[in-house]
């Protein structure tokens, strides 16, 4: 048990974290050595795969008409059940993807009521979907499904995902990317878990929140004189921001060793029952 002095300090090194002004993003390299020192849960896929997951990405923008993009940071996901990771990319000025850094996830399981299978493909954050901050609250199991409150959820709006139960016909989910419970379901990234959404380490969220990291539609109409509510007052507007998350599937059928990522064992909640968010 802790040390009240020590609870103490913990405390007071957490709300400094919370409320410290983030560092001015001097290049758009210079958040990948943020990322490395603020994102607590990561993983390292080797030169070989990220090419792949790159020729991929390219492949699924090609056949979504989205092509000779200017410089700006794209999200990647892996919904693959056996992979279950993002990787945050910078797409340079002579067109080179740049690896920024990479996090266990989870997407939509396959099978169970009022769930969906993550879908494959491309999706903007625009501004037809505005995003809404998480209240912190519990549902009746406990949990909160959106992590602890003011963690930026980040909405793709209405898409179609096959549904996994009943006819298992493919229907309309809200596709949504937001953190989890940092107690319950954050130790749990890495495997298949939601209903569909792309939970995402807390510390994730707050770098892609805090550094506008998919914002260009938000900071386009910031510069036009409107105002978002949603937006972090403390946020730094990069001239690199993207707008898209593309969810692939790698189709890998074992785990990769690099994917395996062992939450610290006081991450682990004591408890392992089940519990239900989105």
């Amino acid at each position: 048990m802790l040390s009240f002095p020590l609870k103490l300090t913990i405390a007071i090194w957490v709300a400094v974290a919370i409320v410290a002004p983030a560092q001015a993003l001097e290049s758009a390299l210079s958040l990948k050595d943020i990322y490395t020192r603020t994102v607590e849960q990561q993983v390292q896929p080797p030169p070989e795969d990220l090419q792949n997951y790159i020729d991929q990405m390219v492949v699924t923008l090609n056949s979504n008409n989205i092509s000779k993009l200017p410089t700006q940071y794209i999200l990647l996901v892996d919904r693959n059940p056996k992979v279950q990771i993002s990787i945050l990319f910078w797409l340079d000025q002579e067109g080179q993807y740049q690896f920024i850094g990479a996090s266990p996830v989870s997407t939509g399981r396959s099978l169970g009521f009022e769930h969906f299978e993550t879908p494959v493909g491309v999706y903007a954050h625009s501004l037809a979907n505005l995003d809404y901050r998480a209240e912190g609250s519990k549902n009746s199991k406990g949990v909160r499904g959106y992590g602890i409150k003011g963690r930026r959820v980040f909405d793709f709006g209405w898409q179609k995902a096959k549904k996994g139960w009943g006819d298992k016909i493919i229907a309309d989910m809200r596709l949504q990317m937001h953190a989890t419970d940092p107690g319950l379901l954050e130790s749990r990234l890495g495997t298949v878990q939601s209903k569909g959404c792309v939970r995402i380490p807390g510390t994730l969220n707050f770098l892609l929140d805090r550094y506008s990291v998919l914002d260009a539609d938000y900071l386009q109409a910031v510069s036009e004189g409107k105002k978002f509510w949603v937006l972090d007052k403390n946020r730094e507007d990069n001239p690199w921001a993207g707008r898209y998350m593309v969810v692939v599937d790698s189709g890998k059928e074992q785990k990769p060793e690099w994917a395996a990522y062992t939450p610290p064992a006081s991450a682990v909640p004591a408890s392992r029952k089940v519990v239900k968010a989105s």
